[in-house]
């Protein structure tokens, strides 16, 4: 194993969240997100089982996010030439993290409501 190699790896990885995160709103606000249902994570008694599900849903809608930055940079290079296929494209990709992320939201609700029900009764 090359660990120079492994190393750079993790650095261009890095590299790709923080130009992600320096240059879409979105994976910002997911980010800000994110870390509100962890402090709520932290809070309440989960069991295993809803924090491994609350764990994979805000992982999974940030990874579709960094997908949908990734196919629009490369879209954009072939908009020129493709501009209502590419149009296409990117608003499918939109509804993927769309769709994700009100998905993860119902049942972020339905794993919470017990918890946030019990602290004001």
């Amino acid at each position: 194993m090359n660990l120079k190699r492994l190393g750079n790896s993790f650095q261009d990885a890095w590299k790709g969240i923080v130009f992600v995160f320096r240059n879409e709103q979105n994976f910002r606000i997911q980010i800000f997100v994110s870390f509100l249902v962890f402090l709520l994570v932290w809070y309440f008694p989960l069991s295993k089982g809803e924090l491994i599900v609350i764990i994979l849903l805000v992982f999974f809608v940030l990874i579709l996010e960094l997908l949908n930055s990734a196919v629009e940079r490369l879209a954009d290079v072939l908009k020129p030439r493709l501009s209502y296929q590419i149009k296409i494209v990117k608003d499918i990709m939109a509804a993927i993290v769309f769709i994700t992320t009100i998905a993860s939201v119902i049942i972020g609700g339905i794993i919470f409501w017990p918890y946030l029900v019990a602290l004001f009764v």
